[in-house]
């Protein structure tokens, strides 16, 4: 499917940042990627699309917070 998209400027200068750090990528895989990440509810690749993470061992829902706490002390 062939689609046309609004992107604000402030978003728009992000995306052109993005791709240029990123050139193995381009605009449409960048848009494929947000959105299986965001309609299949996937977490972990929403993180991974941020760079936030590569892989949790442990998610939100298992205390991963109180683990790193836990850890430190």
């Amino acid at each position: 499917m062939r689609t046309t998209i609004y992107l604000p400027d402030d978003l728009a200068r992000v995306v052109e940042a993005y791709l240029k750090e990123h050139p193995q990528t381009n605009l449409s895989a960048l848009v494929q990627e947000a959105l299986e990440a965001r309609l299949r509810r996937n977490p972990a690749a929403l993180l991974e699309l941020a760079g936030v993470v590569e892989k949790a061992s442990v998610n939100a829902g298992e205390g991963a917070e109180d683990r790193l706490y836990r850890q430190e002390r």
